[in-house]
């Protein structure tokens, strides 16, 4: 198992341009079963999540080609596999995003075989939101005694689809249904992300009829067939978050590149609250300057601030756990609540192994009292934002810390140990 050694206490300075967004790449990748025409996506980080996705189109019949360091060529054309009971359980129980390829397998070919898929532990995560979805378009779902996700439909009918949570995949997964559904589909409650938004844009590129991208209520008028396109995948405002909060840290300066300004409101707010600011610099770029408050702010009335998380374009649940580490080098304290996942705050656990004072209320709550001085240890990366959050308390601490299990950091962050190093960062990869 291949880890980082990480020697920290310095500051951090220099620039970098941010890769694109893992969880737009995605479902964008899944999307290309819906055309039997070549599809060209540009921006695509490669990480491993990426890596187990392609290798299950490839297992479907679809051609990969990567025709630049970013840009791939896919075509799945007439060879797409129409019965789906032998998919290798060892891809689909790697990434939670296998079950992407429900619903433009079930668009195409009318069934879907599914192990159940995998990803980060960090709680219980339903698919009652996808059955739900699928079923009112006509779908038939059940889980069988051995686990398998099994979908099946004769054809698929454009209704009104009320989303009981505003589910990302869920969304991506009836949006690829519908946009081959007969008639037309109306999303209420749809999850409305850049990554959701960047799928939607994909598909239009592709003849797909979508009104209502960025907003919460989707209309989709079905079409017979979508052709080829070209697709540029946005930047990851995920690795922007964790990159403000690495820097901010430790104390550094940084500029980022390749951003998206319009996607950083909800950030701003966040990483102000405990006292992390930056400037932008042009319509794809900010500064991060050395000099901050580093004062945890207090509410209006004089009161304990806390940050949560939720739906677009709330705070994202993702950043919670860099924000957490980021504020316990702040001068103050804040209350973290993580509303979705009741696994995702254990990693705090770690981080008071190194020396953080944290008190982990209950499985969604915890408050982070700072400064402190972090210390060295021996960590194992949970999942890959815990993963990036002990990252960034080794780059805090003085001395040498060794994170473990770096494959769950490297599913999401292309090229981290590079960019770390380009900073001024010692880290080393270790067998």
């Amino acid at each position: 198992m291949e880890s980082f050694e990480i020697t920290g206490g310095q500051e951090l300075h220099g620039s970098i341009t941010v890769s694109g967004n893992k969880n737009a790449a995605l479902p964008c990748l899944a999307a290309t079963l819906l055309s039997d025409e070549p599809i060209i996506l540009h921006n695509i980080p490669v990480i491993q999540d990426v890596n187990v996705m392609l290798e299950l189109l490839k297992f479907l019949g679809s051609q990969v080609e990567w025709i630049g360091k970013n840009s791939l060529k896919i075509c799945t054309g007439s060879t797409l596999k129409t019965t789906q009971h032998q998919f290798p359980p060892h891809l689909v129980d790697a990434i939670r995003a296998s079950l992407l390829l429900a619903g433009p397998m079930v668009a195409r070919t009318g069934a879907i075989s599914l192990p159940p898929p995998g990803g980060d532990v960090i709680g219980f995560r339903r698919l009652d939101t996808h059955f739900f979805a699928l079923e009112a378009l006509g779908g038939t779902c059940l889980i069988t005694k051995e686990g398998f996700l099994e979908i099946t439909t004769s054809q698929l009918i454009g209704t009104a689809v009320f989303l009981d949570e505003a589910s990302v995949t869920a969304t991506e997964n009836v949006i690829m249904a519908a946009v081959l559904a007969e008639g037309i589909t109306r999303i209420s409650n749809a999850a409305s992300e850049p990554h959701v938004q960047d799928l939607c844009n994909m598909l239009v590129a592709m003849g797909a009829v979508i009104e209502g991208i960025g907003s919460n209520l989707l209309t989709i008028t079905g079409v017979r067939t979508l052709q080829g396109a070209s697709f540029q995948i946005g930047p990851d405002y995920m690795e922007v978050g964790s990159f403000i909060g690495l820097v901010g840290a430790t104390g550094g300066s940084l500029e980022l590149c390749g951003i998206d300004i319009t996607q950083l409101p909800m950030l701003a707010t966040g990483f102000e609250r405990i006292g992390i600011t930056w400037e932008v610099t042009g319509p794809q770029s900010l500064f991060v300057p050395a000099q901050q408050s580093r004062i945890i702010k207090k509410t209006i009335n004089g009161q304990t601030h806390k940050i949560d998380d939720a739906p677009w374009p709330g705070f994202p649940a993702d950043l919670l756990s860099i924000i957490t580490v980021a504020a316990t080098q702040m001068h103050g304290s804040i209350l973290i609540h993580e509303k979705m996942y009741e696994s995702r705050m254990f990693f705090v656990d770690w981080l008071i192994r190194m020396g953080a004072d944290i008190i982990l209320c209950d499985p969604h709550r915890a408050i982070v009292n700072g400064p402190i001085k972090l210390k060295p240890a021996e960590v194992t990366s949970p999942d890959v934002r815990a993963g990036m959050a002990l990252v960034i308390a080794a780059l805090c601490a003085n001395g040498v810390s060794t994170i473990q299990n770096i494959y769950q950091i490297e599913r999401g962050y292309e090229r981290l140990a590079e960019k770390l190093l380009s900073l001024g960062a010692k880290i080393k990869r270790l067998p």
